[in-house]
């Protein structure tokens, strides 16, 4: 069966995810990622106060005292603890969480993301975004490349308000994964069906490879 693109996404994230990792997953795409994660020994952090989410349940084995951030049903390990928010955000302030992986509505060509505010539109909060932008070690961007009007999400500069000044490490998108450095946009794996001069025509900046 073909992937959805925002299965594209999550796939390839779990490629970069390493056996003992702590992994925190924001709401939306990079929930998905748990379903990809196969054998490894990646430990699966929700910021509503869970460590060991497994993969998807099955309809049998739902329960609905199991959620993670975006209120999606999980499994757990067979090591899993629970623990409360404050808990929980004191493990990411902390910087104990190895690899955090987040939505997005903008990414400027540095790697400074915007994924919480929308002018003109309901705002909801910023939740975690900024304590997991601040204190993971590595943090990973899952987002589709476009937004619904063809507009690229990676931009020269932010038009949305910041996520924090923290740069992000990757930018993985249904088409490719990107990378930043001084500046420069390295489009490191290119897996979608656009070439390269396709990529770059589409996105409006020049892009590298590396």
């Amino acid at each position: 069966m073909k992937l959805t693109k925002r299965d594209v996404i999550a796939k390839r994230i779990a490629q970069e995810l390493k056996d003992g990792d702590s992994v925190n997953l924001g709401v939306g795409i990079p929930t998905l990622v748990a379903k990809y994660i196969g054998d490894k020994k990646v430990y699966l952090q929700s910021e509503n106060g869970l460590l060991g989410i497994g993969p998807p349940p099955n309809e049998d084995e739902l329960d609905i005292d199991l959620i993670d951030a975006g209120k999606n049903p999980v499994s757990i390990m067979p090591d899993a603890s629970y623990f409360d928010s404050a808990f929980s955000f004191g493990m990411i302030r902390g910087h104990h969480i190895d690899v955090a992986v987040l939505g997005t509505l903008e990414v400027d060509r540095y790697g400074e993301i915007a994924n919480w505010s929308v002018p003109n539109q309901p705002i909801l909060g910023v939740g975690g975004a900024m304590d997991l932008v601040a204190g993971a070690k590595k943090v990973i961007v899952a987002s589709t490349l476009f937004t619904k009007d063809g507009s690229p999400k990676l931009v020269e500069s932010l038009t949305l308000d910041s996520s924090g000044e923290r740069l992000v490490n990757q930018f993985v998108t249904e088409y490719a994964s990107f990378t930043f450095e001084d500046g420069k946009i390295f489009a490191d794996d290119i897996y979608g069906d656009m070439t390269f001069e396709e990529l770059q025509d589409k996105i409006g900046l020049p892009l590298t490879q590396k």
